[in-house]
């Protein structure tokens, strides 16, 4: 049970949770309150379900990022801090955490097939020197891309693999869409001193 005072005649939590519903239900669920995790789970899903899908855009591996989501809410409510910042924020912010570790994680398997798979693909519709060629310049382009920095790789790789705008990319990112801009530009012109590629 939270210790009330009251301010101005309004009786409020001494947690400095006073008008943020998802907070109050966060403390909660940190004693294990599972009609609290319920009633957090049915306020926000929806709004995170979208937020990730906006992110991995596949439907299935966006309920699947859901499901992770609040099973860490479940696990960590105890870390919330409501002197620090809203209970909304605070699931958001995890939930585009998990979305965008998803995304890096199919990078890094597309990269891994790129690197690894190509030399097992069959070569009977073509020549070997087809196969050959496609090989050197897949692995080209991986050891181009990670000889970026991160930041304009994250930029290039959400663009081109995942098909987001420059918009899209601040948005999930959280930089401001100059920078973003900015990275893409570098970065693509870096990526084509490292292919060799003359503009």
């Amino acid at each position: 049970m939270l210790v009330e005072m009251v301010i101005d005649g309004v009786e409020m939590p001494e947690d400095g949770t006073a008008g943020d519903p998802v907070a109050d239900l966060l403390i909660r669920v940190a004693t294990g309150d599972q009609t609290a995790f319920a009633e957090l789970y049915d306020l926000l899903s929806a709004r995170v379900f979208g937020l990730i899908l906006r992110v991995l855009v596949n439907r299935s591996q966006s309920e699947e990022v859901l499901q992770e989501v609040f099973l860490e809410i479940w696990q960590s409510a105890g870390r919330f801090a409501p002197n620090r910042g809203q209970g909304r924020t605070w699931v958001l912010t995890i939930a585009h955490r998990r979305a965008v570790d998803r995304v890096r994680a199919s990078q890094s398997s597309t990269d891994r097939d790129i690197r690894i798979g190509i030399r097992d693909v069959g070569v009977a519709h073509d020549s070997v020197a087809e196969q050959v060629e496609l090989s050197l310049e897949g692995e080209r382009v991986v050891a181009a891309l990670g000889a970026l920095p991160e930041a304009q790789r994250e930029a290039i790789v959400l663009a081109y693999y995942g098909g987001y705008s420059q918009s899209e990319i601040a948005v999930l990112t959280g930089a401001p869409l100059g920078t973003i801009k900015t990275r893409m530009r570098d970065g693509l012109s870096r990526l084509r001193n490292e292919m060799g590629v003359n503009a």
